[in-house]
């Protein structure tokens, strides 16, 4: 593991085009570990999720990333994850926890589409 990444940098990465030339900043693999449902309420656009039990097993579907940030709630959880991430040969580049996580995160989350069929399920509170 790398450290933690404020969420300031994290927003800058995200918001800059590809046609900025950013002197080989590389846009990071953002990996929310939280639960299928939490992640489809709301997360940051562009992250993937990877939820905490199994990314030991998931771990190679970073392979080849040049940057991972991973994201929790709070920023607490997300730094072990990043410790096993960055303990991973596959990834190349630095591994990161989002500090202060989903709480700190003041930029707009994206929500995925309610599925139909499930859609009462996945609003339960619990």
């Amino acid at each position: 593991m790398d450290g933690e990444i404020p969420v300031d940098e994290l927003r800058e990465f995200l918001n800059t085009d590809e046609s900025d030339d950013r002197s080989g900043d590389i846009e990071p693999r953002i990996v929310d570990i939280r639960n299928p449902g939490a992640y489809e309420q709301g997360h940051i656009p562009g992250s993937e999720n990877i939820p905490a039990p199994e990314l030991t097993d998931r771990v190679e579907e970073l392979d080849g990333a040049d940057r991972v940030v991973t994201v929790c709630p709070h920023g607490k959880a997300s730094v072990q994850a990043a410790r096993l991430v960055g303990s991973y040969e596959g990834v190349d580049g630095p591994v990161e926890s989002l500090h202060g996580g989903l709480e700190a995160w003041d930029g707009p989350l994206e929500a995925a589409e309610p599925d139909s069929e499930s859609s009462d399920e996945s609003m339960a509170p619990f």
